[in-house]
């Protein structure tokens, strides 16, 4: 059983999707829809930057959006098939496009406001993020419940642990994971403290938009990472509730493995999640496919073969 998987922040870098938007009419499709929903040239900022623009969360989220549809509209032309999908973070939004849940100009719309949303309840209450690397998730829990204002924000995988932190609390927060014996602590290059109750403003301004949306049953199925589990509706709440809520990828993996799922297949810029998912069960087989060799390496086949490791 084949899930798909979309990354969110931090998957993008200059020069992504311009071989698909060169080589495929189908992906050439999806920026210059972007392209009209937004109101300028996405697919120019993709291809040339400068990075500080594409890192910009407003352009940034659009973007991603629009390379992974990018890539999995060339898939399936291909004749990819999947049981499920499911994203990380903006990823969960891709996700929904790719099972018929939400439309992509719709999506569009919705992530741009969602990147607004987040940059300005960013800059009214500023924060950061924290990867803790090293330590059981129960302690880091046990750590972010110890000090003011830090969270936990992102479950990875196994000792990977992502908090957010106000700013006044982000060296509070490597003190004490490095005295609880973190093997290394690393602060993100991330404008916010977001999946915490320091983005609560976003989540509210984001809550029209995602109110007046129209919404489709998934198929196939949808997994959220906000939930750890299979939705088919509620998608505005679900939404809202994520920009405030911890990413479960971990649990999320470990569930669909139980499920069955043994093959994963990262579409989008990068293989961040598919590294993941081997950390989490070391005998799913996981690919990526963001470019045009590695799109034909997947449709070439062979490579959801549980224990192997594709391109």
């Amino acid at each position: 059983m084949i899930a798909l998987l979309f990354p969110g922040q931090g998957s993008q870098a200059v020069g992504m999707g311009c071989d698909l938007y060169g080589a495929y009419p189908a992906a050439r499709e999806v920026y210059d829809e972007a392209g009209d929903v937004l109101g300028y040239d996405l697919s120019a900022v993709c291809r040339s930057g400068p990075a500080e623009e594409l890192a910009r969360t407003e352009v940034t989220q659009p973007a991603l959006l629009a390379h992974s549809v990018a890539a999995l509209r060339v898939l399936l032309a291909g004749g990819l098939t999947f049981d499920a999908a499911l994203g990380h973070s903006l990823g969960e939004y891709t996700a929904l496009v790719a099972t018929g849940a939400l439309g992509l100009r719709d999506a569009l719309v919705l992530v741009k406001a969602r990147g607004e949303a987040m940059a300005a309840a960013a800059a009214r209450n500023p924060g950061g993020m924290v990867a803790v690397l090293g330590l059981e998730d129960a302690i880091v829990e046990e750590l972010c419940a110890g000090l003011q204002d830090v969270w936990p924000a992102n479950f990875n995988c196994p000792g990977q642990v992502v908090v957010s932190c106000a700013e006044r609390s982000i060296a509070a927060a490597e003190r004490e994971a490095r005295a609880a014996g973190a093997r290394r602590v690393v602060r993100l290059a991330v404008s916010g403290a977001f999946h915490s109750p320091l983005i609560a403003q976003a989540a509210e301004a984001l809550r029209g938009p995602l109110s007046t949306t129209s919404w489709a049953a998934p198929a196939p199925a949808f997994f959220s990472t906000c939930s750890a589990r299979f939705e088919r509706d509620g998608f505005a709440e679900l939404l809202e509730r994520q920009l405030v809520s911890p990413v479960r990828f971990e649990q999320s993996i470990r569930r669909l493995c139980a499920e069955g799922y043994n093959a994963y297949l990262e579409v989008g810029p990068g293989a961040v999640l598919a590294g993941l998912v081997k950390r989490i069960d070391g005998s799913a087989a996981t690919a990526s496919a963001g470019d045009i060799d590695s799109l034909a390496a997947v449709l070439d086949g062979g490579w959801a073969t549980a224990g192997e490791a594709g391109p």
